[in-house]
Parts: structure tokens; C-alpha cells; sequence
């Protein structure tokens, strides 16, 4: 049975991307098609309180960034993008281009070709969120991306040095202290001075997403984000403590981040409430987390295994945390998730900032119909076809010409006839 303890907002219930943020995104980008360079600068004096001679950042000035932070800073930094990089290497080695012939003379590839150019957004504000430039910058290299651009915004006026830092060792080619839909824009549609990519990754707010949404098809992206979301499973061999801890560390990320807990245990499903509140009192980003958990938190008690994993699959989460007697029979059987993190020692936090994994994922439900971003979203696998013998393009092109009959389609048809009769005894 399936008892819903604590009840939270639905998507279908929030209006997060809502008309006015829709009208104005569209306004912004259409100023910035038009004017160029005048409107970022305009966007970005308005929005940021920054215009600066020059929003890039050259080489130069990232080494003296880099220079400037402390060595266990740099470290860190380092210490983490070798992680990610190492397994989005072995992920792209699993990728493989392919040859074979179907049938004697018929020979069907396809490869793998890395997208030209990509622009990478990593947020700023309350949380400059550094392992962004990770996720993004560090994995479209590996991809073998030839160019990518990193945009990060300025900090109350300031440069968020570390953020820059991790871009310029990550391998962005350009960089540019530059934030919100003004930078979105200027890297997906060009301007005077910048020329434009064929890709947009990476989170951001609700107006960033937006923006990404209405330049879908004339750049690719990521995903459509919403909000950190995470799951927390957890059974009798868990404890509230840790189930709280967990459940806020997400929902500390904004407002509107739904924090799931869904257990067998009556005492953590009953319990969880008051452990909470205590840890509210004490994390300093309490004034955030405790709005998330009060109105997008949930609670739902069932009773069986099974019903874990079904829930969890009707949820499909961003973050599923697996905290039970055997976590592996969620691999086994789960299908929706974003990233699945298995057993009380892992945790979301590790795959957002340092164990190796992406931490952009699907959220809003899109874990029923795709997985996170990797280095498989910077290439397009591109079929090719040749036929190399007289006789098997006669024999295709027989079996062609009924198919177009049927169809009706004389022209396609005349294309198989004239192979047919070109190359037939």
C-alpha cells in the first residue's frame, strides 16, 4: 500500500516557466538577433551591474586567476576534473564507429563526429556552481569539440575567480564573464564579435532554461532543465539522520527543488519531519532549503520492495539515492533516473562536484526518455552507405523500384531503374 505522508507541489500544479518569463526571454533574444554586441552590453550593465571594456577573458588573465587562488583550491580543482575526465574518456572509447557489409558489396557505416562548436553555461549567483564548467567544458573536449566557449556571470561585481579557474584548466577556448539569457544569446546566435555555436549546455535559472528552450532547433542543447530534484529510498537499515541530511543538501538549491523521500520504514516515514526541523535550525541555507522542503518536499510510506522500485520509476528523479539492505536491485530493475546513487556511503553531492560522473541530468520526469549529458551528446552519429559491385546495386535497386511503386514515387523510382538497367546483365 502506498500512503502519501507529506504532500508537495506537482509540476502540473507550478507555473515556473509562465508567460511573462516566456514573453520576455523572447524579447531579449529578438534584441540581441537584431543589435549584437549593443545588447549584451546593455543586458548585462542592466541585469548584472557589469560592463566591462572587454566580457572575455584571455588566456592571460586565467593564468594569473589560476595563479592568484590558493594551491589547495587549484588542487581540488584538479583533483575533481581528473576524475571526470578519466571516466568520460573511457565513455567515449565504448563509443564506437562501425563498417560492415550487409550483403556481398553492400557496405553500411556510420561514425561518430564530434560537433564543431559548443557553448557552455555555468551559473553564478548564490552558488557559483564550479563543477558546471567541469561537467560541460572538460567533457565536450574529451568529446573532441574543437571549440568551446565557457560563460560564467560576474558576482556582485566580482570575478568568480575559482569558476574561471576550472573553465581555463578544463580547456575552454574562449571565456567570458558574462551571465543570464544576454549570454545564452550572444553564444547560440553570434554577435559582431563573437561568432556563434552549433550547441548550448549547461544549467541555470528558470529564464536560462527558457532561453535554451526557444533556441532549440536553431542549436542543439542538453536538455530542458528545471529544478534539482532528488529521491531518497531508504529502509529499515537507514536512519533519519541520514535521510534528512540528504533530502536538503538538494533542496538547499532553490526554492522550487523537490526533495522525495520514499521508504518502507514507519519510523524514518514519521520521523523524518522533526529531524528536519532540527537540521534547519543549524545549516546556513536554511532560508532556502526549509521553502523547498515546505513546499515541494514529499514523503510516501510504502510497504514492499517492489513498490519502491515502482514509485521511484513513476517519479523518475534527477537524483534517485539508494539507502536499503541491497541497492543493487535497483539497478537491476529501475528504468527512470537521472543518476542513480547506490548505497548509504555514495551521495548526490560526490556526483555533483567530484567522483566522475555528470552532474547535468534530466529532470521534470525526462528520465523516462533520456539520460544526462555525457560525451555521447557531443557527437552525431552519421550513417554512410556504399555499394562496390555492378551486381548488388542491380539487386537493390530491383526491390527499390517495387517499394517506390507502391509508394508512387516515379522519381525515386526512375533513381533505382537507371541502376538497374546500368548496372543489371
Amino acid at each position: 500500500m502506498i500512503q502519501q505522508i507529506k504532500k508537495g507541489i506537482t509540476y502540473a500544479e507550478s507555473k515556473e516557466a509562465d508567460l511573462k518569463v516566456r514573453a520576455l526571454v523572447e524579447s531579449m533574444l529578438e534584441n540581441v538577433a537584431q543589435n549584437g554586441d549593443k545588447a549584451v552590453r546593455e543586458y548585462s550593465k542592466k541585469l548584472d551591474k557589469w560592463s566591462p571594456e572587454k566580457f572575455r577573458i584571455s588566456a592571460e588573465e586565467a593564468e594569473a586567476i589560476v595563479a592568484s587562488l590558493p594551491e589547495q583550491v587549484i588542487n581540488d580543482i584538479k583533483f575533481a576534473q581528473t576524475q571526470i575526465r578519466n571516466f568520460a574518456q573511457i565513455q567515449r572509447e565504448a563509443i564506437k564507429d562501425v563498417e560492415v557489409e550487409t550483403l556481398p558489396g553492400v557496405f553500411l557505416g556510420h561514425k561518430n563526429i564530434p560537433v564543431n562548436s559548443v557553448g557552455c553555461y555555468v551559473p553564478g549567483g548564490r552558488y557559483p556552481m564550479v563543477a558546471s564548467a567541469h561537467m560541460s567544458v572538460l567533457t565536450a573536449k574529451v568529446a573532441g569539440v574543437k571549440r568551446v566557449i565557457a560563460c560564467t556571470p560576474p558576482i556582485n561585481g566580482e570575478i568568480p575567480k575559482a569558476t574561471i579557474a576550472a573553465m581555463y584548466l578544463a580547456g575552454a577556448d574562449e571565456m567570458y564573464l558574462l551571465g543570464g539569457v544576454q549570454a545564452i544569446a550572444m553564444m547560440a546566435l553570434g554577435t559582431e564579435t563573437v561568432a556563434s555555436v552549433d550547441m548550448l549546455v549547461g544549467p541555470g535559472n528558470a529564464y536560462v532554461a527558457e532561453a535554451k528552450r526557444q533556441l532549440f532547433g536553431k542549436v542543439g542543447i542538453d536538455l530542458f532543465a528545471g529544478p534539482t530534484e532528488t529521491l531518497v529510498i531508504a529502509d529499515d537499515t537507514c536512519d533519519v539522520e541520514m535521510c534528512a541530511t540528504d533530502l536538503l543538501g538538494q533542496a538547499e538549491h532553490g526554492p522550487t527543488s523537490p526533495a522525495v523521500l520514499l521508504t518502507t520504514s514507519k519510523t524514518i516515514a514519521y520521523g523524518i519531519e522533526e529531524e528536519i526541523q532540527r537540521q534547519l535550525k543549524v545549516l546556513p541555507t536554511a532560508d532556502i532549503a526549509s521553502v523547498s522542503w515546505r513546499d515541494y518536499g514529499q514523503v510516501i510510506l510504502v510497504d514492499t520492495v517492489e513498490e519502491l522500485i515502482a514509485e521511484a520509476d513513476r517519479i523518475a528523479s534527477e537524483h534517485v539515492q539508494v539507502m536499503t539492505e541491497n541497492p543493487r536491485e535497483f539497478l537491476e530493475k529501475m528504468t527512470n533516473y537521472g543518476g542513480l546513487f547506490l548505497g548509504a556511503r555514495t551521495n548526490v553531492a560526490f556526483g555533483d562536484k567530484v567522483i566522475g560522473t555528470n552532474h547535468t541530468l534530466p529532470t521534470k520526469e525526462a528520465a523516462r526518455y533520456t539520460g544526462g549529458l555525457w560525451v555521447g551528446k557531443f557527437l552525431k552519429t552519421c550513417t554512410y552507405q556504399e555499394i562496390k559491385t555492378d551486381e548488388a546495386s542491380a539487386l537493390i535497386g530491383e526491390y527499390c523500384s517495387r517499394l517506390c511503386a507502391i509508394e508512387n514515387f516515379a522519381g525515386h523510382q526512375e533513381q533505382a531503374d537507371l541502376r538497374v538497367r546500368r548496372y543489371g546483365k
